[in-house]
């Protein structure tokens, strides 16, 4: 979740229905040019489905998600609220998985109440990593110390549930990469999730094992460009791929969009890109991507 991209106030959850009943009456938003069909089954890994933008239409989201091919959704959980949001739509549509942690931003809230109610979502079996978590030193809404304070305590619960990391990082790449470094022997898999940093940054996490998740940014001409020298560099079995919806809307879409809401049903326009520029199919990279998810969020085959 990139909320430091935008200046908006924190947004509210979800509300989900105890028997969601899709509206077959929403047009769909989408127009023809944007209705893509990816050549294999993709896993988003970042969807902010919780996001109250979402809220009138969720179903019809998740119809359009798997008529593109996107057929696994990992959904981000941001802080306590967003992430129990996300458990209830897992419960409710097949196919959804969550995240549980608490976000760089509000790290300032961290404390030994929301600690333990951390650790429980931990174990329920819709949340299938740690987060998202990390540091965010460009904007400090929460100061550095407490975001290091937050991110390690997280880091702990990792260690002890054995779960992997759905990491956050922006301006804070060689902290990091210490933190995690001091930590690696004692976590499991982890994720850079929406990177957008150099290429001294992205060997950093290659060095240590991490897995890399790319997004729309790198359609991005004004500021993603960098990004196109890079994704050769991150080998198959470690590069993920993601909407981070409603947020990084391709700017390259081949039509406009009333709205301008991502979602997850443009993933397959996304990996078109990447694959354009690692020089592979789109067929390769989706199977690639969606195999390296699955084992990543140890996703069995349905």
């Amino acid at each position: 979740m990139r909320l430091h991209r935008y200046s908006r106030p924190k947004e509210t959850a979800l509300s989900v229905p105890d028997k969601p009943a899709p509206d077959e009456t929403l047009p769909n938003p989408l127009p023809e040019p944007l209705r893509f069909h990816s050549p294999a089954p993709l896993v988003d890994i970042g969807a902010n489905l919780t996001h109250e933008s979402f809220t009138h239409d969720i179903d019809a989201t998740l119809a359009r998600a798997r008529a593109a091919g996107v057929e696994t959704l990992i959904l981000t959980g941001t802080d306590r609220e967003h992430a129990e949001q996300a458990v209830a739509l897992c419960q409710a549509h097949e196919g959804l998985y969550a995240t549980a942690g608490i976000h760089p931003h509000q790290a300032s809230e961290w404390g030994p109440e929301l600690e333990a109610a951390m650790a429980e979502l931990h174990q329920k079996p819709q949340v299938v990593a740690v987060g998202e978590c990390g540091l965010d030193f460009n904007r400090n809404f929460s100061t550095p110390a407490e975001q290091e304070r937050a991110f390690e305590a997280q880091l702990a619960l990792a260690a002890e549930s054995g779960l992997p990391l759905f990491l956050h990082e922006r301006d804070a790449g060689a902290r990091m990469r210490d933190i995690l470094g001091a930590w690696r022997d004692d976590i499991s898999r982890a994720v850079i999730h929406c990177f957008t940093a150099d290429r001294e940054t992205l060997h950093g996490y290659l060095d240590l094992d991490l897995h890399i998740g790319l997004t729309g940014w790198i359609c991005d001409e004004r500021r993603g460009h960098h990004l196109r020298d890079l994704v050769g560099d991150i080998a198959a079995n470690r590069l993920m791929v993601e909407t981070d919806c409603p947020y990084l809307l391709p700017r390259n879409l081949p039509a406009k969009l009333k709205g301008r809401r991502h979602e997850p049903a443009l993933l397959p326009w996304i990996v078109r890109e990447i694959a354009h520029w690692r020089g592979e199919s789109e067929a390769e990279l989706a199977a690639s991507s969606t195999a390296t998810a699955r084992a990543f969020f140890d996703i069995k085959e349905s």
